[in-house]
């Protein structure tokens, strides 16, 4: 979950959602409460159905199977593109650190297109051969990554505090602070918190592992609670220090110009060890994101295809490794797609806008698949085994709808009022075109399992083998 979500979301907001100045801080702290909901419901289903699909295994048994699809290409559509956009995003660390380093050609390179979409492609298919490797290649990669993550992004916390605008004047003597009265409307901040809830997305990775976790139903759930708490926290303080040494009026002005990061803008401050350390930190930590969140979208696909809603072909398992290598190659074949639409577009945020809308559609249907699950399949429901009290069950998925519905309806309308070039620039037509592309697949796909005989009613109802 930290990466982009830290090192670069709560600064280049600033561009996307003009207006919100001073204020990201609270944003954060709001757009806490419906992904705290949703991680919820996330650990009651996945007490009761812990198998690889997550989402879509969750909404299919507990909700409908039709809904269940939509949920999961919703959640695979939308993080195979910012797989990509992350992808991405890592090469201007690269070039902050060669600035650094006192190398502006390479620095230079580093920002030209073809080199830049080059080594995103390069990275991204490192990570995706990676989880063909299987969980211990995974592992051994991922664990590294995460402990150094932590300790250099300790290092942005204690520097952030340690300085204050005051200490950015000296340093930067070209720019003047002045004081701004920023009025900010209700439809800002919010605007603003809708896209700030995309950093509280990755827990909804755990879910997807399913069978492949030691002790399941017990254990994502856990991971779950410890992921949203631990990682939100660090959010806070993390955001909070660098706002605090780093004047938002800088931070806005560079966002308006170039793709900026925290390690960048804290540079200033720092001397030239300190700040490659921290840039590299956060490159570290944009590196750590990616496995797990190909491992999420990769098994999304496999369940699909288990179940027969999609092509065979996908659900195949390497006789080596272990891993469904079809799906991870197709996940990575989207992903690249995101890269591309990124440079294209010219602005990462597009592949933001379309993530943002994809989680709210899932977050919103795992809750009201808590609400309809002991009537759907009261076997399953059961089997909850985290917040077992019905009345507490439903108070929490119905705050959730609430707030995620809101959430959902102000995002939308941000996005399709944004002044863009081009209509394929607004990140809800898009979500709807390819929504309806997948939902014929799913269709063709139905009508041909249930012409093979296959008793569709019986197979929705019970979770799959391990």
């Amino acid at each position: 979950m930290l990466g982009a979500s830290i090192y670069v979301v709560p600064f280049m907001i600033q561009r996307n959602v003009p207006g919100i100045g001073p204020y990201v801080l609270p944003a954060f702290l709001v757009a806490a409460l419906p992904a705290i909901l949703a991680a919820l419901a996330y650990s009651i289903l996945a007490s009761a159905m812990p198998r690889a699909g997550g989402s879509y295994i969750y909404a299919s048994r507990g909700l409908h199977p039709y809904l269940g699809f939509v949920a999961s290409f919703s959640q695979w559509f939308g993080l195979s593109i910012v797989i990509g956009v992350i992808s991405y995003v890592i090469i201007p660390f690269f070039r902050d650190i060669a600035t650094e380093l006192a190398m502006p050609q390479l620095a230079s390179a580093l920002d030209s297109g073809i080199i830049r979409v080059t080594l995103s492609l390069l990275l991204l298919w490192l990570f995706v051969y990676v989880n063909v490797r299987g969980v211990k290649s995974y592992e051994r990669t991922v664990i590294p990554l995460m402990l150094l993550m932590f300790a250099l992004g300790a290092v942005v916390i204690v520097a952030g505090f340690l300085f204050n605008h005051h200490d950015f004047q000296l340093a930067v003597p070209d720019f003047k602070i002045t004081p701004s009265d920023v009025t900010l409307s209700v439809s800002t901040f919010l605007a603003a918190a809708a896209i700030l809830f995309s950093s509280f997305i990755g827990f909804d990775s755990i879910a997807q592992a399913g069978g492949e976790a030691k002790n399941p139903a017990t254990a994502l759930p856990k991971a779950i609670a410890i992921a949203v708490l631990t990682v939100g926290g660090f959010y806070f303080l993390f955001t909070a220090a660098v706002y605090h040494a780093v004047p938002w009026q800088f931070i806005a002005q560079e966002a308006m110009t170039k793709d900026i990061t925290a390690a960048g803008v804290l540079s200033y401050l720092l001397p030239s060890g300190w700040a490659i350390l921290i840039v590299a930190g956060a490159a570290i930590a944009l590196l750590n994101d990616l496995p797990a969140m190909i491992l999420s979208v990769s098994r999304l696909m496999f369940a699909w295809a288990e179940d027969g809603i999609f092509p065979k072909f996908i659900s195949r398992i390497n006789a080596k490794h272990h891993t469904p290598t079809n799906a991870i190659i197709g996940s990575g074949v989207m992903a690249s797609i995101g890269i591309l639409g990124s440079h294209f577009a010219g602005d990462f945020f597009l592949g933001i806008d379309i993530m943002v809308t994809s989680m709210l559609v899932n977050f919103l249907l795992m809750c009201v698949t808590v609400i309809s699950l002991p009537k759907h399949n009261p076997e399953l429901a059961k089997e909850v085994k985290v917040i077992t009290h019905r009345k507490l069950q439903l108070i929490l998925a119905i705050a959730g709808v609430v707030l995620l519905t809101g959430f959902l309806c102000i995002h939308t309308y941000k996005d399709l009022t944004s002044q863009v070039e081009q209509w394929y620039f607004h990140s809800t037509p898009v979500w709807i075109i390819v929504m309806t592309v997948a939902s014929l697949v799913y269709y063709k796909e139905r009508r041909a399992l249930e012409k093979s005989g296959v008793d569709t009613k019986t197979l929705f109802r019970a979770l799959p083998e391990e």
